[in-house]
């Protein structure tokens, strides 16, 4: 058949043509580049521009920036310093007249004395260093057009593009999961249009740039001394070039390209750091080995089994919460709009943001993402970048069980093992008590002494919390051997606890003294952050006794000291609801109701612990949430990011993301507070990435729980995310929502997978039933699941002023459905 068409006709279809080529490549971009942090201008100076990108061993910042490209460069391992201890052995003849202070209430007194004789008076803890920057520059590269720069988490790849001349110039930059190095990709669209020099620069004093012929540049060196202690990482980085086309020429610490079409550089850097008290590794034989490796292959070959190794992590959780057309801004556009505008996408990448950084700052073998993750580019950055075990630390790995990326907790869990044995002689020679302990902050070298000042220093429950994590790595994987593998040290952290509680004098509950609520202090104790059984290590003492009562009964083991840690877990003191109504933070009633300081320390018992629960607590529920409304909701990042679980657990949504618009607010603008870069880094300020992982558990706080007796979908869900899906979460007990969509606030579907079987306790927002037809079971009594096993606090003790307004819940459906082991189970709306 031949069609014949006039004019008007022809136009018409030209015009349709056009309008759906155009709406098709704007559908394709929305749907390309959700998971894309994207500008249109480069980092220059500002580290905090620079876009991260990191195999859980090296850790690159890629500036962006044109006519000189800048990559910072570490490696986890480049630390300051050697093996060596902190502890202060003086503190043990010191013990009973600190504790004596105490008791009477001199505590300024109590605190001076600890800075003499608790405090470490060797190192206070060593220093993540850089190694330094591979530097590209490109003479005449001074004007360009079309700038783009983004970082794409999906495929966990960096990307610069802009054009000289008519010649469009693109660079890609990913640290390899699969080959242990990083590449740098370059291409241009025009042949022969490829020229730049290479070199290596470093803020190390001791390093050596060299070329080691005609197409590598080496650097080799020792890390600092710090505080005593001799510095010897030894470390060797190196970078190769492969061109294609053109010439290669090199001075003695230069590599030039010229004319090339497209260039391959490989980046390795290794250390001769084999763990905390062995450093008799080979870098120069291990950078070698990664190298000679990775060189033989093409850049495709390692960019798609790099990307695959990625996405085995990444792909597992997806998150729709709705799009709008905000998507279309560049990323610190976003950032700048988001507290005013309705971009629930951004929201959505910010929380997969956290798991992209959580990916590339720790995976299994390496160290655990520090206080920034892998990324600093200072020789003395912030706090030493070090571990800050009073909160910082365990926030970073909030985020691994719940969210499927349980593999990655294992840096950090075999750290707390590590610092079980180091903490051993740290408990008997300054506490003469068995089991192991550790302060507020550790490193590499796994120290365990005090450090920094008495204030923050003199905090001993750093092994009892860090346990914890060992814990709950069980509860959701249900795997008894490797409960038993970690038992002593979950046995040890407890040990501690036993010798070291005393009775108090007065009240006669079991004590810890010297005690502090993490670097906060009353007024009424002289400005002193000393005390005795103040509420947060109460509750940590509780998790660390009842752990292990729970832990000893499913292994069958150490009866006889599972019954001791009944009995003193009886001789806790209570929480207690002080005269402003808040839940009090030391046993003395002295909160300030104006206190806006960004540790709550004593909210640690509603989360992450489930102490404190609206269903089973409400008197304490409603401590909490006075506690939160009087300390404000502006803070610093990472406390913000804390405030957004705790109001997922408070179950008011709204206020959660309230705290989520807070933290996602420009850094600077948040008056007295932090907030973000624009490179999506939590601000503290300064960075602390923390912050970044807090908010990811927030936002999965506000979709799921599983730290009451059951399974909770949606209980926090805000009104501005009334319809969506999520997939991939994980809960306690070995259950994971394969699929969960939710439409106009209900629970629409839900489909679950049962790891380990048992029963499934499920709190819904509205009436579900199975997909077959089958109505679901009302929940009744206990919850038989182990898992789900719920430890009796002490009756709060409540002030005689405090007025303590119960809490008015939203009605929730709750379901009891038995799971067999490897089966899914799908649920539908009951209409």
């Amino acid at each position: 058949m031949v069609m014949v068409l006039n004019n008007k006709t022809f136009c018409m279809m030209r015009l349709f043509s056009l309008f759906f080529f155009i709406s098709t490549t704007i559908g394709f971009a929305q749907q390309g580049t959700p998971w894309r942090l994207w500008y249109n201008s480069p980092s220059g100076t500002t580290w905090e521009n620079a876009l991260p990108i990191g195999n859980g061993r090296l850790g690159v910042m890629v500036y962006g920036n044109v006519e000189k490209e800048i990559l910072q460069l570490n490696e986890h391992t480049v630390w300051s310093g050697s093996p060596n201890r902190n502890d202060n052995p003086e503190a043990l003849a010191a013990l009973p007249q600190i504790r004596q202070l105490i008791f009477e209430g001199r505590q300024k007194d109590a605190e001076q004395l600890a800075n003499k004789v608790i405090l470490s008076k060797k190192s206070h803890g060593q220093m993540f260093q850089p190694v330094g920057n591979l530097e590209l520059s490109f003479e005449g590269h001074e004007s360009f057009t079309n700038y783009h720069r983004e970082l794409d988490i999906e495929r966990a790849v960096a990307k610069t593009s802009y054009q000289v001349d008519g010649v469009t110039y693109t660079r890609e930059v990913l640290a390899s999961f699969t080959d242990r190095v990083a590449i740098v990709r370059l291409t241009a669209s025009k042949r022969g249009s490829l020229t730049f020099s290479l070199a290596v620069s470093t803020p190390q004093s001791n390093a050596i740039i060299k070329t080691n012929n005609q197409n590598e540049v080496s650097i080799a060196g020792t890390t600092a001394d710090h505080e005593g202690i001799e510095g010897k990482i030894r470390f060797k980085g190196l970078a190769r070039v492969k061109p294609e086309g053109g010439t290669l020429s090199s001075t003695d610490s230069t590599l030039m390209v010229k004319g090339a079409n497209a260039v391959t550089i490989y980046v390795s850097i290794a250390t001769n750091f084999n763990n905390y008290n062995d450093i008799s590794g080979d870098e120069s034989k291990a950078a070698s080995v990664y190298l000679d490796k990775a060189y033989k292959k093409t850049y495709d070959n390692i960019l798609n089994a790099h990307i695959k190794e990625y996405q085995k992590y990444f792909n597992r959780v997806k998150l729709d919460l709705g799009t709008t057309e905000a998507v279309n801004l560049p990323t610190d556009v976003r950032l700048k709009n988001f507290a005013n505008v309705n971009d629930p996408q951004f929201a959505a990448l910010y929380f997969q943001f956290g798991r992209y950084l959580l990916i590339s700052s720790s995976q299994p073998g390496g160290q655990p993402a520090n206080l920034q993750g892998i990324w600093n580019h200072k020789m003395k950055p912030p706090w030493d970048s070090k571990y800050t075990i009073n909160i910082n630390a365990e926030m970073n790995y909030w985020p691994a069980e719940k969210t499927n990326l349980a593999e990655l907790h294992e840096p950090f869990l075999k750290m707390v093992m590590e610092l079980a044995e180091t903490g051993k002689e740290t408990a008997r020679v300054m506490y003469g008590a068995r089991g192991w302990m550790a302060h507020h902050n550790t490193d590499i070298w796994r120290i365990n002494g005090a450090v920094d000042g008495a204030f923050w220093g003199a905090w001993n429950a750093g092994g009892g919390w860090t346990s914890q994590h060992l814990w709950e790595h069980y509860l959701y994987n249900g795997d008894k051997t490797y409960l038993a593998s970690v038992y002593p040290a979950l046995k040890g952290a407890a040990m501690f606890f036993v010798d070291f509680l005393v009775e108090h004098p007065t009240r006669l509950w079991l004590v810890v003294n010297p005690d502090m609520s993490p670097e906060n202090a009353p007024k009424a104790h002289q400005g002193s952050s000393m005390d005795a059984g103040t509420t947060m290590t109460n509750q940590i003492v509780f998790d660390v006794f009842s752990s292990v009562i729970r832990a000893a009964g499913i292994l069958n083991r150490d009866a006889s000291f599972v019954d001791t840690l009944r009995e003193m877990r009886n001789k806790l003191p209570p929480m207690h609801i002080g005269q402003h109504g808040q839940l009090q933070e030391w046993l003395d009633d002295v909160d300030d109701p104006k206190d806006n300081h960004r540790h709550i320390s004593h909210l640690y018992g509603l989360f992450p612990s489930n102490q404190i629960s609206p269903y089973r607590t409400p008197e304490l529920y409603s401590a909490a949430k006075n506690t939160l409304m009087q300390r404000g909701d502006v803070s610093t990042g990472w406390s913000m990011g804390w405030k957004v679980n705790w109001w997922a657990r408070m179950l008011d949504g709204n206020h959660a993301y309230k705290l989520i618009q807070d933290q996602l607010t420009p850094v600077g603008t948040n008056e007295g507070g932090g907030g973000t870069y624009n490179n999506l880094f939590d601000a503290h300020p300064p960075f602390q990435i923390d912050g970044n992982f807090g908010c990811t558990s927030g936002i999965t706080e506000m979709l799921m729980q599983s730290a009451d007796d059951g399974l909770h979908l949606l209980p926090a869900l805000p009104e501005v995310w009334p319809s969506g899906s999520v997939s991939g979460l994980r809960a306690k007990g070995g259950f994971e929502i394969v699929e969960l969509q939710w439409k106009e606030s209900k629970v629409a579907r839900v489909v679950l997978k049962s790891m380990l079987g048992g029963n499934l306790r499920l709190r819904v927002p509205n009436g579900l039933k199975l997909a077959t037809g089958s109505g679901l079971k009302e929940a009744s009594g206990v919850n038989p699941n182990p898992f789900y096993q719920l430890d009796e606090i002490q009756r709060v003790v409540i002030a005689p002023q405090a007025i303590v307004v119960l809490p008015q819940l939203k009605n929730t459906l709750v379901y009891d459905l038995p799971t067999q082991s490897g089966k899914q189970y799908e649920l539908i709306l009951s209409k």
